[in-house]
């Protein structure tokens, strides 16, 4: 596999009080799991096995979620290394008793490292973006990349 596409995934899950926080919108928490969960499946199927999550980038809380809305997880693979991959997630909201649009709840990019039975990290194929839309995330994923990259290279230089 190394067309995007072949890698999508939307997971739907409908919220309950028992995922609410103290007030009472469904806790940060849990839609980062789900986010979690979904970049996980994506980049496992994108890799033919395991991966692990290395750094989640970006995790955007737009609007609230509350109890009875139907949460939709979309993710992707949008870049990839030697043996690590970018996954975009996009989280949308419905209600669950009625036909209303989706609302953009949340966004993030996870990177994730594909690992073999013993925890090391091993090669993932090559993306090959398709589509318009596919090159606009490889870039950005690149420039992500960069950040994160000089970030950590600065912090390191900081505590020298």
């Amino acid at each position: 596999m190394t067309d995007p596409r072949e890698s999508r995934l939307r997971l739907t899950h409908i919220m309950s009080a028992h995922d609410t926080n103290l007030m009472g919108t469904v806790h940060g928490g849990v839609v980062i799991k789900l986010v979690d969960d979904a970049a996980g499946t994506v980049s496992a199927r994108y890799a033919s096995g395991p991966s692990v999550t290395a750094f989640m980038d970006e995790m955007a809380f737009v609007a609230p979620v509350r109890v009875g809305d139907v949460l939709s997880v979309a993710a992707q693979v949008n870049w990839t290394g030697s043996s690590s991959m970018e996954v975009g997630v996009r989280v949308e909201a419905t209600r669950w008793d009625e036909i209303t649009e989706p609302v953009h709840v949340a966004s993030a990019y996870l990177v994730m490292v594909a690992v073999d039975l013993t925890g090391r990290p091993r090669p993932v194929p090559p993306l090959t973006p398709t589509t318009e839309q596919d090159h606009r995330r490889h870039r950005e994923a690149g420039i992500r990349r960069e950040h994160r990259l000089a970030r950590r290279a600065a912090i390191l230089a900081s505590r020298a």
